[in-house]
């Protein structure tokens, strides 16, 4: 007879446990790595943001550093017929809202300060942004001569109050025509500055007197001789009533001896967009509108951006820091001292724990804008 023998094995108890234990590890190394897996998406979502954000700064640092460049010190004086604009397009696009220049130290309307700060209007078309703390947005615009295009190679001529002929000096001198790469284009802003010679000593035994200084938006450049400074442009600077237009360069111009200069203006504006795409909300960026251009997006999931401004007091000879709204405040744009920026970004992803929200400041000093001397007796020894 067959005899049977006893095999070892594992009781159903001793399976179970096994099994417990097994679960317990796999669960324990699933936690494990779904935490190193949101950790990681944190840390890079927080990269992303802070490059992002980097990359704003430093095209608006560069901007605002460059402010008043070129310009009449202290600012200057528009076309008296109506107010002007900044930070539209050609097509009639305005994405400041209300954009238009503020008034002088004297009250005059429509002076171009070298920064126009626009305290509480940073948004197109006030939109709201929920996720911005607040809701301060502020937009700001810089403008200075751009001399990446330089227009010293030509002579301008004025035949009639809308329109310049353009001549090179010398052919063989780049760039020898308006037209080249890089060169001027149909929103472009055009500082004409006239002078002639006055009394005073100088390094030819007479000083300049500077007569006109007149910006002009173009409308048409029909060829590389002629620029058009048609009425009805997009930013009011063409106005052929009132004075300090292309009439007053054209009178200029034409006296004896006078000397006209040329530059291309930048009025450079950031502000903050939220665009919509087949009836959805999208997620706020930074703009970049320069002169009448179409605006580009600088930096995607900007939800806040605010301005203060350090600026002398023209009264007391002292600085005023972290004003806000320096023109609400009775102060002077032309004596800004330092822009504060502050803006704030959004990860791509949100919701709940996986949202990332940072923030960067940073400080400019515009160091073309008026001077003040700060230990002067004389308090308002500001130039």
């Amino acid at each position: 007879m067959r005899t049977s023998k006893s095999q070892v094995g594992f009781t159903l108890l001793e399976l179970l446990v096994a099994s417990s234990i097994g679960l317990t590890v796999l669960l324990a190394m699933a936690s494990v790595f779904k935490a190193g897996m949101e950790a990681t998406q944190k840390v890079t979502q927080r990269a992303e943001t802070q490059q992002n954000l980097r990359a704003a700064i430093e095209l608006m640092t560069k901007d605002i550093s460059m402010a008043g460049a070129g310009l009449p010190s202290g600012g200057l004086q528009l076309t008296t017929a109506g107010l002007s604009l900044y930070g539209c397009d050609q097509t009639g696009t305005c994405y400041i809202p209300g954009g238009t220049y503020p008034n002088s130290g004297g009250g005059t309307p429509n002076y171009m300060y070298a920064i126009e700060p626009g305290f509480s209007n940073g948004v197109q078309n006030n939109a709201v942004i929920p996720a911005a703390p607040g809701q301060i947005n502020s937009s700001i615009t810089s403008i200075y001569c751009d001399y990446n295009f330089p227009l010293s190679n030509f002579t301008f001529a004025f035949p009639s109050n809308v329109s310049a002929s353009v001549a090179v000096i010398n052919g063989g001198v780049q760039p020898n025509n308006i037209l080249a790469p890089g060169g001027l284009q149909v929103g472009d802003l055009l500082l004409f500055t006239v002078s002639t010679p006055g009394n005073g000593r100088g390094n030819n035994g007479t000083a300049l007197v500077q007569n006109a200084a007149v910006v002009a938006e173009i409308t048409g450049i029909p060829n590389n001789a002629t620029i058009n400074f048609a009425t009805g442009d997009a930013l009011n600077l063409n106005q052929t009533a009132g004075s300090n237009n292309l009439a007053a360069v054209a009178a200029a111009a034409a006296g004896a001896g006078a000397q006209t200069s040329v530059c291309r203006l930048n009025a450079v504006s950031y502000f903050l967009q939220v665009p919509v795409a087949g009836g959805t909300v999208q997620s706020p960026r930074l703009m970049r509108q320069v002169n009448g251009l179409t605006p580009v997006p600088v930096a995607d999931n900007i939800i806040n951006m605010q301005f203060t401004y350090d600026v002398i007091d023209s009264n007391l000879g002292t600085v005023v820091a972290n004003q806000r709204d320096p023109i609400g405040a009775g102060q002077s744009p032309s004596l800004i001292q330092k822009v504060n920026i502050w803006i704030m970004g959004s990860s791509l992803t949100t919701g709940g724990n996986k949202s990332q929200n940072m923030y960067l400041a940073t400080s400019v000093a515009t160091r073309d804008m008026s001077f003040c001397n700060e230990y002067s007796p004389n308090t308002t020894a500001c130039n």
